[in-house]
């Protein structure tokens, strides 16, 4: 291999290359952002082959992506191999990722399957590629056919509960349409006895009894500017939803609704107009402002949760745009957002939920005067409300520069934050 420099547009990034079948960690990609400095400074590149795909390293590449900010052009060093075909890809990719991380077991094995499907490699020699006895790659090959359906079921459910169609669903894994449809009808009628407790809420979970939610300490692991707590919508999903219920969230931010909609069985519908690097391959590109998301069931939609970017509070975090919220003026801002809810609340059927989260601004408001969003909301958007919640922030969130200011001027600062629920 040779050192050489590269765009970030040059390096691709082939899925059918990438020996870890968890995929990466959205976590880490932040980790190593911060610390790119020093993992290039140890000449810790990464690898890619002679057609510029990445065989080893998507954690710094998406880092990379992450510090860019869309902007691809910009240059680094990488460490490219004379290899091209998918065979010397593939084997050396996990070579590479071996020698940091070890792979998993399930890794190994999906690996010994691939290796075999892309034939010229015996069983002996698979496995001294993956330092296991020849008698487990025989014993995982002897699985492939039946491992092979099992993870095409697995993807059909994930899409499945993404929202997407079944006949996208059908052409992506290659079944049929009605092979979609019953394994969505087995997956729904059969749950595991773990997946009818999580998704019924009959694990740990905490019951909300008040209309105050309150959290110290938080719970996402991957940060965003707009992160909401997922114990909100663990708690919504309780009050106002059912198992395979369709939640919709068009300000994706980190993740957060994907996450508890998975553990708590929901599917969902969750986009923003910016995705985050890290959930680029979940969360689908849409600007709300533009209009709603063609979605295959909003009549199916049980809940709308919404925590849009509040003026002033967000301005300027995720664009320069004067069509993003935070960026707009007050009496736009109050209109768009407003509109938003009652064109949602048109596509949905009566008796479904719309939730939206939103703090007072205060310290970022012109001459930090008092700006109550809610009570803007609640004049503009003509639905029931059957509760209004409180969600107050920790006093931590204040700065000793806003504690000061507060004292010195008799006033006093908001920790409020309210989750009004409507019914359509």
């Amino acid at each position: 291999m040779e050192t050489v420099i590269k765009k970030l547009s040059e390096i691709i990034f082939d899925e059918g290359i990438y020996p870890r079948i968890e995929g990466h960690d959205p976590a880490r990609v932040q980790e190593y952002a911060q610390d790119i400095e020093q993992i290039e400074a140890a000449g810790k590149y990464i690898s890619i082959n002679a057609d510029n795909k990445l065989v080893d390293g998507r954690h710094r590449h998406l880092s990379y992506k992450k510090n860019a900010d869309g902007n691809e052009d910009i240059e680094i060093q990488v460490y490219q191999y004379p290899v091209s075909s998918p065979l010397e890809s593939f084997t050396l990719a996990l070579e590479l990722q071996d020698m940091g991380k070890p792979l998993e077991r399930g890794d190994r094995e999906a690996a010994a399957k691939k290796l075999y499907s892309l034939g010229c490699m015996d069983q002996k020699e698979i496995a001294k590629r993956l330092s296991v006895t020849p008698g487990r790659i025989s014993q995982w090959l002897s699985r492939t056919i039946k491992d092979e359906k099992e993870r095409n079921k697995k993807k059909v459910i994930a899409m499945w509960m993404a929202c997407h169609t079944q006949e996208t669903i059908a052409e992506a894994v290659g079944v049929t349409q009605q092979t979609v449809d019953n394994w969505i009808g087995d997956f729904t009628n059969n749950l595991n006895s773990k997946e009818f407790v999580k998704f019924n809420f009959q694990d740990d979970f905490k019951i909300p009894i008040y209309n105050v939610w309150k959290t110290q300490n938080k719970t996402n692991e991957v940060s965003h500017a707009g992160n909401t707590e997922q114990k909100w919508l663990e708690n919504l999903l309780y009050l106002y939803t059912k198992p395979f219920d369709i939640v919709i969230d068009p300000f994706g931010g980190g993740g957060s609704t994907i996450d508890v909609c998975k553990k708590r069985g929901r599917r969902y519908f969750v986009s923003d107009r910016k995705p985050i690097i890290e959930r680029e391959n979940e969360i689908r590109k849409w600007d709300i402002t533009e209009g709603l998301p063609s979605i295959p069931r909003w009549k199916d939609t049980s809940l709308v949760y919404l925590d849009p970017p509040y003026w002033k509070q967000a301005e300027g975090k995720y664009s320069d745009s004067p069509n993003d919220l935070s960026n707009m003026p007050l009496d736009e801002f109050n209109e768009t957002l407003s509109n938003l809810i009652c064109k949602i609340s048109k596509k949905l059927q009566p008796a479904s939920i719309i939730a939206l989260i939103i703090q007072p601004t205060q310290w970022k408001s012109p001459e930090k005067n008092f700006t109550d969003h809610v009570s803007a909301m609640i004049r503009r958007v003509k639905l029931p409300i059957i509760m209004r919640v409180s969600c107050p922030y920790e006093s931590q969130q204040c700065t000793a520069q806003m504690v000061e200011w507060a004292k010195e001027n008799k006033q006093l600062l908001v920790l409020s934050r309210e989750l009004i629920i409507w019914r359509t």
